[in-house]
């Protein structure tokens, strides 16, 4: 669990500074007006936040991602890895029960870190913002709202995390297998990198649409009063005023986002646990000497560990 831990950490700060900025426009777009939209496309979306607000402003609200990282992918990587030894077998079906499960139990930090995030892209930048970072914002959340407006679209956030971690690490597994990815291989980081990415976007890919009105939902009343009185109320409204299309809106802006975001938080998980592990292994054949041949070291995979 310790190596879990500080794999995880590793990789989701990468993935992290990585991504956010695309995470920034993804949101704007997904909760704009289709009356009066701010935003083309999600190139104008960035070319506008740049001109408006800086470059930091594709940073905003990157504190909360950070603050819940460590606890997220402590859950993931710790969850995923002891699910799938207390399954027993490793088997296609085992590696997507063991990231559903992982998916589900991380709920309980990310739908807070995701509202906070959220409020914090959708504010006005200046004096006349609302929140001062992440922790100001849940405070004031709560002091309104209480507990249930902090969890605000926890139900649409496990609809989208539970089978969208269970396709991640199932996807993941079987890409670095096909790639062959083992320790000594030079191409071995351009393969992780390779597999984590592909693996992002078939994971978004398989809820995106969950994940539209998660976003809607966790925005909904920041600017006027509420529209939408639950998931099915927020679909039922969002496809009669768009039709489908809005459910794959900022779906540009989040794939060009997955692949880096991905590649670098998996490629980091994987190249942190194989050579932990390694060095675990060679301590412990230092202190207790053999006769026997070593074997020869393999690629500690998350989903194998």
């Amino acid at each position: 669990m310790a190596l879990d831990f500080l794999a995880g950490c590793a990789g989701g700060v990468a993935g992290v500074l990585v991504g956010h900025p695309f995470d920034t426009v993804k949101v704007r777009l997904q909760v704009q007006s289709v009356e009066k939209p701010q935003y083309r496309g999600t190139l104008h979306c960035f070319q506008s936040i740049i001109k408006q607000e800086s470059v930091l402003g594709l940073y905003k609200g990157l504190g909360s991602p950070l603050m819940g990282l460590t606890f997220i992918n402590a859950l993931v990587f710790g969850v995923q890895g002891n699910t799938l030894r207390a399954l027993g077998r490793d088997s296609p079906l085992n590696q997507f029960l063991a990231g559903a499960a992982a998916g589900a139990i991380q709920c309980v930090i990310c739908c807070p870190m995701e509202l906070a995030k959220t409020r914090l892209q959708l504010q006005d930048a200046g004096a006349s913002r609302t929140y001062k970072g992440s922790l100001d914002c849940l405070a004031q959340i709560y002091r309104h709202e209480g507990l249930r407006g902090v969890n605000r679209g926890m139900v649409s956030t496990l609809l989208r995390e539970t089978p969208s971690f269970g396709v991640y690490f199932l996807a993941y597994d079987v890409l670095t297998r096909a790639l062959g990815c083992e320790p000594g291989d030079r191409l071995l980081v351009p393969k992780l990198l390779l597999a984590g990415g592909t693996s992002g976007i078939v994971s978004w890919l398989s809820t995106y649409p969950v994940d539209v009105v998660k976003s809607r939902l966790q925005a909904d009343g920041l600017r006027g009063a509420p529209r939408y009185h639950g998931i099915l109320d927020c679909v039922r409204q969002s496809y009669r005023a768009e039709g489908w299309p809005v459910f794959t809106r900022g779906l540009t802006s989040t794939l060009l986002r997955a692949f880096p975001v991905n590649a670098a938080t998996f490629a980091t998980v994987t190249v942190v646990l194989t050579y932990a592990r390694g060095e675990e292994s060679q301590t412990e054949a230092e202190a207790v000497p053999t006769a026997s041949t070593p074997a020869a070291p393999t690629l500690a995979q998350p989903s194998s560990l």
